[in-house]
Parts: C-alpha cells; structure tokens; sequence
C-alpha cells in the first residue's frame, strides 16, 4: 500500500527523522516554498513594550491581530493593559474554562474583538483569513513556534505584520526552563534557542534567515524591503580576514564544534570544555580576542546564511565547511560583513521614559523647571516635591493639558495632580497653543491601577498599623521589598501614613533630624541621604523617613 507523511513546518532535521523513523528514507519528497511574501517581518528591542504595543494597535484602528505571551500571568495583564487604554482585546490561554475561551475565539472570528492575547494554546485550528498583524511579547522557544504563529497572519495575500519584542532576559529564562529535563532534551532545546538568538540579533535579511533554516535558498534582492533588515540596510565592512580565520578554526577543531564553542575559541576564552580539549594549545587560539563574542557570532550566522558553513543534522548544530566554503578558503575573496544588531543591555517591560525620536521639549521643559522651583518657593518646599525631573520631561514629551491627562505622566497620581497640576497644564495648554504643537495623546498610556493587587493590600494593611515585617511575612516577601513598594505608591501621589511604625524604630529627635534634612535637600537621592547621614543611621530608616516626609509634603 502507498504511504504519504504530511507535515506543516519541518527543518531538514526533522524531514529526515520523520523519513527515518518511518523507514521511508528512499521517498519522493514534494516540498512548498516556506515563502509568504506578503508578511513583513520585524524585531525590535524590548524597551517601553507595553507603550509601543499600544501606540501600533492605535496606528491600525480596526484590524485584527494577535498578541502572542509565554505566560498566562502576562496575557491577563497585557489584555487588561489594552482594554483600559480603549482597545477591544480578549484573553486566550489553557487556564480560562472551556466555554470562556470558545466565546472569546467566536468573538475574535466574528470582528467583535480586535485583538486576542494569547499563549501558545491560541491557534491551532484558526482559520482566520485577515489577521493584520501578529504581535510576540516574548520571544518563542524555537524558529518553528515563530514561523507558524507569524504564519496565522495575512493568510488572506493581504497585510501581514509579524512584530517581535526581544530581550536576551527571554532567552535567559527560557533556558532556566529547561533545567531538570534529560541532558539530550536540553541540549536541543538549547540548540533551537540558539538558532531564536541569532534570528533576532542578525542584520541579514530575516527572510532569507527563516528560508535557510528551513533548508531553502532565497535571494535577499527578492525580499523587496519586506523586512525590518532590507528597509533598513545595516552598515556592511569588509570581513575577509575574518571569514578566513572562522573557517580555518572550525577545520581546525576537526568540524567537530558547534558555532557558541568557535566563537568562544577564536576569541580566546579558557572554558572548562576548551581546556579539556586542550584546545587552548591550537596556534588559532585567541586570535581573533581583539573583536568581542557578538562579532563572532555574527561571522558564524552570515557564513552559515552563505553557504559557506553548513550544520550537521545529526548532532544538532555541529560545523561543517561546504564545498563552497572549502572553495573560499583555497581562494578567499572579498566578503562584507554587516553590522549587526545589538541588545545588550536592553531593559524587560519597564515603562521608562521615551527616549530617541521621543525626546523632551527643551524649551518647554526649561519652562517647567523654572514653574516648579516658583511654587516650591511660594509653598516653601523644596522642588523635587512638587513633581521630580523625570515626570518635568515626559510632561515635555506628552503635553498633558488637562489633570486627567496629568496622571498618566510618570510619577504623577491624583493627588499629587490635584495638589500642584494646575499651573502646570495651565503653562502646558499656553504654550501648546502658542507654538501650535501637535500632541501625542494618542499614545499617552493608561496605566493599570494596582496591577497585581499587592498594592491595594499594603495600603489596607498599613490603615490597620500592621508592622512592615508582618505585612511582608505575609505575602512571602521581605521588609526591603514592601518598602519598595510604599515608596512606588507614595511617588505615584497615594498618601500613605506609616508613622506607627517609623515611631518603633526612631525616636522623635532623630526623625526631626532626618526630615529637616530633606527640607533643605536640592533632591531626594537616597545615595545623597546616606552620604549625609549614612554614620548616624541605617538605610531603612533614612527610607522610611523619606516616605514619610514625600507623602506629607508631595502627596
């Protein structure tokens, strides 16, 4: 009897184990491109995510997309996020009832909700022709989640708009995942979020990327700017040298490495698996340490793409030279480099100030600044109570020109806006009217109040005088960290009365001391506190004065 195996998305890997294990090794094999022309692909650095999710649903009133979360825990947050900022969004994973998640996919398929924030449980099945856009919090764990959960968008020819987040924190904890399973089961797993890495930090083509990893040759000319790398081309320098040096390692290394190990070799690192080896005695040891890991790995990734390297399927991503990489080694030539991404550094999804294209006014922000040290001199306090620099700067960002749209400035709550907002919206509304300035209200973000529900239990608890080290034994944290947490509500303008606890721990002279202190202070820096005042007390009881004198004072 024939036999025919179907498959949606496989590398050359997995066509080949699919082939083995069937024992079907001599089949005739019908293959489709993996091409999907009309989807523009995209990665952006994970800074300010919840703000640029919102401010690109906004730009695309109407259309349906997806949200893809690892968690269950962030899908609820990030749906929350975008209802209280107006945008129609259903959550969507394994925890919700039955019934509950049959309703919110009917009404996602019917257009009455734009958006689904889902795990990785939304979408087997979906047949939904115009999906706009496919939007990935987090990075997936593999180049093959990501090439199906993109592929749910455009199925239609049409708009296809595939946005991914990526922070190498993701990947860090994808990893902490993986710990605890069988040594083989890990090292695949890492192996494929190796491949996630290098997909997302490469400044080759992403389409060309995605085609090689699935066994496919693809002419990046042909990608017509449908990527973020082709729209925008990266800085190209000439690597010929570098290219000679990658190949000979990995010959020399018997073709029995894998890219992380090269990298790590080439540029000298003494790792436990190098010296075991004892291949930190190779005279191509270390020769390439004047360039950092980034830059090697980026050698790897391009000569891969160019066929110049290819990874053996068997033993999951070990190096092996082509006949066109034997060929360039024999007769280099010119090969350029591109610059690739960087992401060190790059924050998780903290709401910061918008920085780059975002920057504040400066006139406007000068002006602010001289309004705040005006009223802290008619209110005899010092500036940084009235409002702090970073909320001057996002109010010369965002132009907040009512007390409503005060509140969503960092570090300002109701109360602080009702206790010192008016002038301010009042020189905020002059000069916008005057200088005709186009406002970015659509992107001012609402923010969730009290996300987690912690918030609201400190406050209560604090109004029944329970002790710090009680209220945080409670929820399994520590002092320090309900302290973090009074100080985020007392700066967000909630006024909060902790004196029966600050009376346990300093005498009234001493609280005077401190809190003359930060009358005369010119910020309220704890660094600055505990230079000042560090010999004579500790940093949790400077703290929690500082609460005390900025809920009193500011709120």
């Amino acid at each position: 009897m024939p036999t025919i195996a179907l498959t949606a998305t496989a590398t050359p890997k997995v066509q080949h184990d699919i082939q083995k294990n069937l024992n079907m090794m001599d089949a005739t094999i019908f293959k489709m491109s993996f091409n999907r022309d009309n989807l523009f692909y995209e990665v952006r650095p994970k800074r300010d995510i919840e703000k640029q999710i919102i401010r690109f649903i906004k730009e695309r009133p109407g259309k349906s997309g997806i949200i893809y979360c690892l968690s269950r825990k962030k899908v609820e947050e990030i749906a929350e996020l975008l209802q209280v900022n107006g945008i129609n969004a259903l959550a969507y994973h394994a925890g919700l009832d039955g019934p509950v998640r049959a309703k919110h996919q009917d009404m996602f398929l019917m257009e009455e909700a734009d958006v689904i924030v889902a795990t990785i449980a939304f979408g087997m099945g979906i047949d939904k022709p115009d999906v706009r856009y496919v939007i990935h919090h987090d990075i997936p764990k593999s180049l093959e989640s990501y090439y199906q959960e993109t592929g749910r968008g455009g199925r239609d020819g049409g708009e296809g708009y595939c946005l991914t987040f990526y922070s190498y924190k993701d990947i860090e904890k994808l990893e902490k995942f993986l710990q605890g399973k069988p040594i083989s089961e890990q090292e695949i797993g890492r192996q494929l979020l190796h491949e996630t890495v290098s997909y997302a930090e490469t400044s080759v083509c992403r389409r060309k990327y995605i085609l090689h990893y699935f066994g496919e040759t693809f002419d990046e000319n042909k990608c017509q700017g449908m990527c973020d790398n082709c729209k925008n081309p990266r800085e190209k320098t000439e690597g010929k040298e570098e290219v000679v040096l990658f190949l000979q390692s990995v010959l020399a290394l018997k073709e029995k490495q894998k890219a992380k190990y090269i990298c790590e070799f080439i540029h000298g690192r003494e790792t436990t698996e190098i010296k075991s080896y004892k291949h930190d005695k190779e005279p191509l040891f270390g020769k390439g340490k004047a360039k950092d890991l980034t830059f090697w790995n980026a050698v790897a990734r391009q000569c891969l793409v160019n066929d110049l390297l290819d990874k053996e399927i068997e033993s999951y991503g070990t190096l092996k030279l082509t006949e066109k990489g034997k060929a360039f080694l024999e007769k280099p030539v010119s090969f350029l480099l591109l610059k690739e991404h960087d992401y060190t550094g790059e924050g998780d999804d903290e709401i910061n100030i918008p920085q780059g294209n975002n920057s504040a006014d400066e006139a406007l922000y000068a002006m602010l600044l001289d309004l705040r040290k005006k009223v802290s001199k008619e209110k005899n306090i010092p500036p940084f109570v009235v409002f702090q620099e970073p909320s001057l700067q996002e109010m010369a960002i965002q132009y907040p020109v009512t007390l409503e749209e005060l509140t969503h400035v960092q570090g300002v709550g109701q109360g602080k806006a009702t206790r010192y907002g008016k002038p301010f919206v009042e020189l905020i509304a002059r000069y916008v009217e005057e200088n005709d300035i186009d406002r970015p209200q659509d992107f001012v973000m609402k923010s969730i109040v009290n996300k987690s529900g912690l918030k609201v239990q400190i406050i209560q608890n604090v109004d029944r005088k329970m002790p710090l080290d009680a209220i945080a034994h409670s929820q399994g944290k520590k002092v320090t960290d309900v302290i973090e947490e009074i100080e985020a509500i007392v700066s967000s303008g909630t006024k909060i009365n902790i004196d029966y606890y600050i009376n346990d721990v300093l005498d009234e002279e001493d609280q005077e001391d401190i809190y003359d202190y930060f009358l005369e202070a010119e910020s309220d820096s704890l660094e600055d506190a505990i230079a000042e005042l560090g010999s004579d007390f500790e940093e949790e009881q400077l703290r929690l004065m500082r609460i005390k004198f900025m809920s009193e004072m500011a709120n």
